[in-house]
């Protein structure tokens, strides 16, 4: 079957600043690639013949290191939004997806296999949608108070709250598109919102595995010493 992926590499990475003055976030190095890089090789890896990348910021620098994609056996083409348009409405201006197709953030280091999730989707045909996600432990290095009126009702000293969260890579059914305006930013979170009011089933897969978003500076850190012990997970 064929397999076709949307890299969304358009954002400014104004939180990973200052690294993202001179380059695009997906192209800051992780060991000897760019991140982006590492991505269109696990995708090849993955099966995926045909890989969109949707641009905005510094897009002339990314096509001109990736071209057509011949280098690393896939075809690369290319989107460009002539304003920021969030995460999903980009997808409006491709006018060729297939009926299901894989969107992920270009700034995601993980060991998810792609090929097993973008199945995993197809066989569900009932789903829209499906977020693969990661849980995630947050402990809280105080006390915490619980009040009332200037009075103590609770006390729980330095808990931990655990949640899933969205690793930013989706499957996507084509049909879902048409809850997007047209030429307007719309992002995640709208489209979110718009399908569990509308009775869409969104599924999520939990990944027990590696995932680290590079969007600030201390992760994009982490990256770098990580990589190198992780690379054959990675690659």
């Amino acid at each position: 079957m064929s397999k076709r992926a949307v890299i969304l590499a358009g954002g400014t990475g104004s939180r990973l600043r200052p690294y993202t003055v001179v380059l695009p976030k997906p192209l800051m190095p992780v060991g000897p690639y760019s991140i982006l890089e590492i991505i269109v090789r696990q995708l090849a890896k993955s099966g995926f013949d045909r890989i969109t990348m949707a641009v905005n910021y510094q897009a002339d620098i990314i096509k001109a290191l990736f071209g057509d994609g011949s280098k690393w056996r896939v075809a690369v083409d290319y989107s460009l939004e002539d304003r920021p348009l969030s995460t999903i409405a980009p997808l409006k201006l491709i006018p060729d997806l297939p009926e299901h197709f894989l969107v992920m953030n270009g700034d995601v280091l993980t060991d998810l296999s792609f090929a097993a999730f973008h199945e995993s989707h197809v066989q569900t045909r009932c789903a829209g949608f499906t977020i693969s996600c990661s849980r995630r432990r947050n402990k809280i290095d105080y006390g915490v108070l619980e009040t009332e009126n200037g009075r103590l009702i609770g006390f729980k000293e330095k808990p931990v709250s655990e949640y899933m969260v969205s690793m930013g890579i989706y499957m996507v059914s084509r049909r879902v598109l048409d809850y997007v305006p047209d030429k307007q930013a719309f992002g995640f979170d709208d489209l979110m919102h718009e399908l569990l009011r509308r009775g869409e089933m969104v599924r999520t897969c939990e990944h027990e595995g590696y995932w680290l978003d590079i969007g600030r500076p201390d992760d994009y850190l982490q990256a770098i010493e990580e990589f190198e012990r992780l690379k054959s997970v990675f690659l």
